[in-house]
């Protein structure tokens, strides 16, 4: 499959200018898409989009395929040890035996019912998993160019900030949009601080799409995360309170956006949701409702 055009690396040299220079005296900018700030709108943002075309990955514990607030998995992969003691991503069934993966998914799926769902097995048992499983999953994802990675997980390992770096950087410029959940500890933990990510934490409102700009960083935006009701294993629902739950509806929101707008990058995607967001939309001067 030939990678649009958005999709594609630069040349990182250009004769006659330094490495990622650019030759502009004869009016050689590359063309790109561009919008007016104070045109960016909820409706103009995702109205009338249900997420149709996007590619989103969620790492986690599995995704029950068939939930019925969940519907198709289109593919599957797990964290396999092999026999060097490495982690290696191998094909299985959409399963889930946590839940916590499934729930993740069942949210994204209520906002953008029309995306394509992949499932990336990490965790064992919902909370816990391997650093190099994190890592071998991660890697995968991004590498397979998905539109939206949804990260409802961190690490507390310094030893793994130099890895998730580099790999969070390599998202940010392969274009694939990283949401990633804070700790619901104020603990040091990774990869949602670092700046090339999305971060979420929760809000205590009930409308799933409401969100918020957080000045306040690391955290950039705050959405439902309260007693959210989510997909349960065996086809059923339970409420459950994390930061976990938050960061799909933003997923989702970006799935949204992403099917109305395929040609934002990470930077831009982020930047359409802060002229969005419900602390925000409107004080430009701009027609804001919350069109979906």
């Amino acid at each position: 499959m030939t990678d649009p055009p958005w999709r594609r690396t630069a040349k990182a040299y250009t004769p006659g200018v330094p490495a990622w220079g650019a030759m502009t005296r004869a009016g050689t900018l590359e063309e790109f898409a561009a919008v007016p700030m104070d045109a960016v709108s909820p409706d103009w943002a995702w109205g009338g989009a249900d997420g149709s075309g996007v590619r989103v990955c969620v790492v986690d514990s599995g995704i029950e395929g068939g939930h019925p607030l969940v519907g198709a998995v289109d593919h599957a992969v797990t964290a396999v040890e092999d026999a060097d003691g490495g982690v290696d991503m191998a094909e299985c069934d959409p399963t889930d035996h946590a839940g916590h993966g499934t729930a993740c998914a069942g949210v994204i799926r209520s906002l953008a019912p029309g995306v394509s769902l992949t499932s990336v097995q990490v965790l064992t048992d919902g909370k816990t998993g391997s650093g190099p499983a994190l890592i071998a999953g991660l890697s995968w994802a991004i590498d397979q160019n998905f539109d939206v990675i949804n990260l409802s997980l961190a690490t507390t390992r310094p030893a793994l900030t130099a890895q998730l770096h580099e790999l969070v950087d390599r998202a940010y410029f392969r274009r694939c949009t990283l949401v990633v959940s804070a700790h619901n500890r104020p603990v040091p933990s990774y990869p949602w601080s670092f700046s090339s990510v999305i971060s979420v934490a929760s809000h205590d409102e009930d409308d799933p799409m409401t969100y918020y700009y957080n000045p306040s960083p690391p955290v950039e935006f705050h959405a439902r995360g309260l007693r959210v009701p989510v997909a349960w294993p065996g086809g059923g629902t339970i409420r459950s309170t994390g930061n976990s739950f938050a960061a799909p509806h933003i997923s989702g929101l970006c799935a949204l956006i992403l099917g109305k707008h395929p040609w934002l990058t990470p930077f831009q995607l982020k930047t359409v949701l802060f002229l969005c967001a419900g602390n925000m939309a409107g004080r430009l001067g701009g027609a804001h409702d919350t069109a979906r």
